[in-house]
């Protein structure tokens, strides 16, 4: 690539998701992976108590469901993510561009939480195991120390939700997405044709998801701001009651 020329959608989806690869394969490696498991779940159980309005609501629970089963989800994203970086050039080559950007969004929330869990981790297994669930997981929080990525993944998240919402008002992009199941399941793409239509299903029900984005960005900054600074007691309690409402 030349210097100075912007990396493509196509490299940087890549990049991303070599990342994510390569954490995976070191977690294995250095026995770190039911830790990271760990912290997985009890960051879904979070999200889940944070956002148990949202997911009793008929028009925000679609979208809801999409971040927690897409992004913040306790599962194997190794087939998506291999289906992703197989076809980034052609992303490129036959989509808008606002497709290409949403799977450099969700190529990079995926290396910014796995690289982020990762550390996490490696804390997580430097406290005492007899901690409170809630307690050791602010301290391995603060251990981490990564404001900057916290802020990062969360602006990263809230453009992919705009870009989403401006997707699902091309109506032949969607028409032409449904057109492409039986392509897609026939070219090995189930799992990236699921979340694209996942996605677009969800933020089709939304209507205007600005207020939705803004709640999101309004209760995940106050918890970043909460597990940096607050008392870590009064934290420990606010966090166990939400794990709670997430069980």
């Amino acid at each position: 690539m030349p210097m100075n020329q912007p990396a493509s959608a196509s490299d940087l989806i890549r990049m991303h998701l070599a990342r994510v690869s390569e954490l995976r394969a070191r977690a294995q490696a250095q026995g770190l992976q039911a830790a990271v498991d760990n912290i997985k779940h009890l960051q879904a159980r979070r999200f889940r108590g944070t956002y148990a309005d949202f997911l009793e609501h008929a028009r925000y629970a679609p979208a809801t469901r999409f971040f927690l089963d897409e992004l913040y989800g306790v599962h194997d994203f190794g087939s998506r993510d291999a289906q992703f970086a197989r076809i980034a050039g052609a992303l490129e080559r036959l989509f808008p561009e606002a497709v290409s950007q949403l799977a450099v969004d969700l190529s990079e929330t995926h290396a910014l939480t796995e690289v982020l869990d990762h550390q996490l981790a490696l804390h997580w297994l430097d406290l005492d195991g007899s901690l409170p669930a809630a307690e050791r997981y602010i301290r391995a929080w603060r251990k981490t120390d990564a404001r900057a990525s916290r802020e990062r993944q969360l602006a990263v998240v809230q453009h992919m939700g705009l870009e989403l919402q401006r997707l699902t008002r091309m109506k032949t992009l969607r028409l032409g997405l449904r057109m492409m199941r039986n392509p897609a399941r026939a070219a090995g793409l189930e799992a990236l044709q699921h979340f694209l239509e996942s996605g677009f299903d969800a933020f089709a029900a939304l209507g205007d998801a600005r207020p939705f984005l803004d709640t999101i960005r309004q209760r995940e900054s106050a918890w970043v701001d909460a597990l940096f600074e607050k008392d870590l007691a009064s934290c420990s309690v606010s966090l166990d009651n939400e794990l709670h409402r997430g069980t």
